[in-house]
C-alpha cells in the first residue's frame, strides 16, 4: 500500500468530504429518476473543475497542477465511493493522458487548459462492439486531399453525448485486429457528419453510440503519427484501466463499510448478525480482497508517476478490481437480506454500477489473459 504524502492525504480527504456532501449516492438516484439522458451533473463537474481536479495530471504549463496519477486515483476512489457521476475518468484521466502522450504543442495548447479547468469534456471513442477490443478498430479514415474522411461507428463512448472533443481511433491501413494501421484523430463533438445516440445502461449513467458519416478532418487532427496510433493508444488505455480500477476500489470499499455497519446493528434470532461466524468469514474474505486490490491499484498508479513500465500492473489492477466489485456487490445485497433486494436501498445501485465497470474497458478474463501473456505464461 502506498505511503501518501501530506499533500496527497489532504487531496484525498478533500475529495472524500466533497463527494459525501455534494455528490452522495442520492445524487445518482436523482439523476436516474429524472429520466434525463445526461450522464453526469454539469454543476458538479463545474465544481470539480474549480477545485482543480480536472487538471491533476495536466502540466502546469497548461494550467494543471501536475499532481500525478496517484493523486487523481485517490480522487477517483472517493468519487467511486458515492457512485458520483462525472467525466473525471473520461476527460481528466483518459483524454488528458492521450493528449499528453501524443499531442502536438498546438493540440495540447488548444485542449489541455480547457480540460484542466473543467471547461471542456473530452473522451476516447475506441470500441465498436459489445466487448473491449481496441485492436479490432474498423472505422475507416480515408485520405482526401490534405485531410481525411472518417466513416464508421463507435459504441459505449463514455460521456460521448456531452463531449466537446472526441479522440477517435480509426483505421488508415491494415485490417481489424492489426495494431499497425490505427491512427488517432481529434474530432469536434459537433462536427458535421457526427451523430450521437444515447445508450441507457443499467448503472443509470449511460454512454453514447456515435456514427461518423463522411466526417472531414484536416491533417492537423491527427494525434501522434499516421498508422502508428497504437503507440499512443496502448499507454492511454493503461491509464484508463488503472483509473477505472481506482474508482471501482472506492465503490467496493463503500459497499464494505455500509455492510459492516449493518452487520454490527442488525439483530436476528436474538443476536447481532455480525456475531455469526459464517458472516464473519465472508466479511474477512471481502476485506482481504479489498486490501490486495488496493495494493495493485496503487502500484499501477505509482508506476505511471515514476515513468516505469506499468502495463502489467494496469492489467493486474483492472482484473483484481473487476473481481472485487463483483464480490462486493453480491455480498452487499446478500448480507442486507430482504432490504438489499429493494430499490429503496442503495445496494442495487452499487450492484448495477459494478456490472458496468466490470465490463468497461475489458473484464477480468480480458485482463488476466493479457497479464499472463505479458508475464510469459
Amino acid at each position: 500500500m502506498a505511503v501518501l504524502t501530506e499533500e496527497q492525504t489532504m487531496l484525498r480527504d478533500a475529495a472524500k468530504g466533497w463527494a459525501s456532501e455534494s455528490a452522495p449516492v442520492g445524487a445518482l438516484r436523482k439523476l436516474r429518476d429524472s429520466k434525463s439522458k445526461q450522464t453526469f451533473d454539469p454543476a458538479a463537474w463545474a465544481e470539480m473543475g474549480q477545485m482543480g481536479w480536472a487538471g491533476v495530471i495536466v502540466p502546469e504549463a497548461y494550467d494543471g497542477s501536475a499532481f500525478g496519477y496517484l493523486g487523481l486515483g485517490l480522487i477517483l476512489e472517493e468519487t467511486g465511493r458515492t457512485l458520483a457521476a462525472s467525466p473525471l475518468l473520461s476527460t481528466a484521466m483518459i483524454a488528458a493522458s492521450a493528449l499528453q502522450l501524443g499531442g502536438s504543442d498546438a493540440q495540447k495548447q488548444a485542449w489541455l487548459p480547457k480540460i484542466a479547468t473543467g471547461e471542456a469534456v473530452a473522451t476516447l471513442a475506441i470500441d465498436e462492439g459489445a466487448h473491449h477490443a481496441p485492436a479490432r478498430t474498423a472505422l475507416s479514415a480515408t485520405q482526401s486531399g490534405a485531410g481525411y474522411v472518417l466513416n464508421g461507428t463507435k459504441t459505449l463512448v463514455l460521456d460521448g453525448e456531452a463531449a466537446d472533443l472526441l479522440i477517435v481511433a480509426a483505421r488508415t491501413s491494415g485490417a481489424p485486429g492489426d495494431t499497425n494501421g490505427i491512427t488517432l484523430f481529434l474530432v469536434a463533438g459537433d462536427a458535421a457528419g457526427v451523430t450521437r445516440s444515447h445508450l441507457s445502461l443499467i448503472d443509470s449513467r449511460g454512454a453514447a453510440k456515435i456514427a461518423f458519416d463522411g466526417v472531414e478532418v484536416g491533417a492537423d487532427a491527427v494525434l501522434g503519427e499516421v498508422d502508428k496510433g497504437w503507440a499512443v493508444l496502448e499507454p492511454t488505455l493503461d491509464r484508463a484501466y488503472a483509473g477505472l480500477a481506482a474508482e471501482m476500489l472506492g465503490s467496493a470499499s463503500a459497499a464494505f463499510d455500509i455492510t459492516l455497519d449493518y452487520l454490527k446493528t442488525r439483530t436476528q434470532f436474538g443476536q447481532v448478525i455480525g456475531t455469526f461466524q459464517a458472516l464473519q468469514h465472508r466479511a474477512a474474505k471481502w476485506f482481504t480482497d479489498l486490501e490486495t486490490t488496493r495494493s495493485c491499484v496503487e502500484a499501477a498508479l505509482e508506476a505511471l508517476d515514476a515513468g516505469a513500465d506499468s502495463r502489467a500492473l494496469a492489467f493486474l489492477a483492472k482484473a483484481k478490481a473487476s473481481e472485487l466489485v463483483h464480490l462486493a456487490s453480491n455480498e452487499m445485497v446478500q448480507m442486507h437480506g430482504g432490504i438489499g433486494m429493494t430499490d429503496a436501498h442503495d445496494a442495487g445501485l452499487y450492484m448495477k454500477r459494478a456490472r458496468v465497470t466490470e465490463a468497461l474497458f475489458g473484464g477480468a478474463s480480458f485482463h488476466r489473459d493479457r497479464y499472463a501473456r505479458l508475464m510469459g505464461f
